[in-house]
């Protein structure tokens, strides 16, 4: 349970969001609450004010902004009024975007307006009986004809497995507790360092279970969170948006009491391919880890893009670069770990040294090549016997499928032993904490959104 620290804004005024400065879970934040049950949350003009207030000083103290939100949307008895209200404090919650972690909590409905606040954090906890959306039923019903619930349209579930927008769904009384147990990885701002968590777990601890986890067969699936488990510190590890995009897995974990972001590909979803929403899900991580100074371990094991007609007319392309865009505009420090497969354009897009990673490792288990013995056979050897053919695939993965190639070659830094992994992970962190990296003088770059 928080308690206040001393300070309430705008005390007195005839809203219905409060905002206060609040410790939560030892750290000090600015909490903006907009959940008033008796009005279902609806947005005043002075409700905007005190949104703005409140994240505007965030912003000026250098504190995380904490959202409480179950809100029906914008006051309808104060008209265009009411609008301008949560608009400003969109645009105040924009310029803090990246300085300060804005971590939201979903805790009744987010409609209209306040649906769109969320989607400007930087993590959301959805409770279990929240939901969301920019317009619900009954204009759903009304310009498409079609009756849907606010369950099926915006619940919580909806937002968890099919857009994305919930990071984490929680019991309605865990919300709080649960961004403060995310606000232990993150920073109170971009100018200070994640905080540092001592832990009995050592340092040298060997991982040979880690190279276990890989089945015989290459083209066998396996979870790469019993992976990232066994190397990390403590077995501590927060996912982030499990059910979304569950090809690809991101979330917080320490290395020697450092907290990092992990990005790795998940083999027993779609081979760990890369498509649209993991595409997307990497690229918001990775950006977000950058903004606020948390070190990024990539681990990889994927056979490249996932092939399609849907997705290359949904933009595969565009969607695609936002995940090389992410990694190569990063500046912290940026180690990969290849498990398995790294094909194609998959292995530049999960951050290749081709995109300015700092340390790119391999298991001896490692594939890294322009695409597997198969695919090069059906190209390479076109009207060839089947024999002929055999003999050629046998010929290429002892050659090509393997991560040697690329250390003579100077793209792989290290071939590593895989009980070694935790131990030079560690290392690796240590060692590029003091990197620093100046962006080039310009407003702001382009990002293929």
């Amino acid at each position: 349970m928080t308690t206040p620290i001393a300070l309430q804004l705008r005390e007195g005024t005839p809203a219905h969001a409060v905002a206060r400065v609040h410790d939560l879970a030892g750290r000090a934040v600015m909490l903006i609450q907009a959940d008033d049950p008796e009005h279902r949350g609806a947005l005043t003009p002075d409700d905007g004010d005190t949104m703005t207030t409140a994240a505007l000083m965030a912003l000026e103290k250098r504190m995380p902004i904490v959202l409480l939100l179950a809100s029906s949307g914008a006051d309808a008895h104060y008209g265009v009024a009411a609008l301008d209200g949560w608009g400003r404090a969109a645009r105040a919650l924009a310029k803090a975007s990246g300085v300060v972690p804005i971590l939201a909590g979903v805790t009744g409905p987010a409609v209209s307006g306040t649906a769109l606040l969320i989607g400007l954090a930087d993590v959301v906890v959805m409770a279990e009986d929240a939901y969301a959306f920019v317009s619900g039923p009954v204009p759903v019903q009304q310009m498409t004809g079609v009756r849907v619930d606010v369950e099926e349209l915006g619940g919580a579930s909806v937002h968890f497995r099919d857009t994305g927008a919930a990071s984490i769904i929680v019991p309605h009384d865990e919300v709080l507790a649960t961004i403060g147990d995310i606000l232990r990885f993150m920073p109170d701002h971009n100018g200070d360092e994640p905080p540092f968590q001592p832990s009995s777990d050592p340092v040298d601890r060997l991982t040979p279970e880690a190279a276990d986890v890989l089945p015989d067969a290459p083209s066998g699936s396996y979870d790469v969170r019993d992976v990232i488990r066994s190397v990390i510190d403590d077995d501590d590890f927060l996912e982030l948006r499990a059910g979304w995009a569950q090809n690809l897995v991101t979330g917080f974990a320490c290395m020697g009491g450092r907290p990092v972001g992990i990005v790795a590909n998940q083999p027993i979803a779609i081979a760990g391919t890369l498509d649209i929403p993991a595409s997307q899900k990497g690229a918001r991580f990775v950006s977000m880890c950058d903004a606020f100074n948390l070190p990024l371990i990539t681990f990889v094991d994927t056979p490249g893009f996932y092939p399609g007609k849907d997705l290359e007319w949904r933009g595969m392309i565009r969607h695609g670069a936002q995940m090389a865009f992410a990694y190569a505009r990063a500046t912290v420090p940026r180690i990969s770990v290849v498990l398995r497969k790294s094909y194609g354009g998959a292995f530049i897009v999960m951050d290749s040294k081709t995109m300015g990673n700092d340390a790119y490792l391999a298991w001896p288990t490692a594939e890294i090549a322009v695409m597997g013995a198969t695919q090069a056979a059906q190209i390479l050897q076109r009207g060839a016997s089947e024999e002929d053919t055999a003999t050629w695939v046998e010929e290429y993965e002892q050659t090509y499928l393997n991560p040697y190639v690329g250390a003579e070659r100077g793209f792989v830094d290290a071939v590593i032993n895989p009980e070694d992994t935790r131990k030079e992970l560690v290392d690796l962190v240590d060692l590029f904490s003091s990197k620093r990296e100046r962006l080039p003088n310009r407003r702001h770059d382009n990002s293929p959104l």
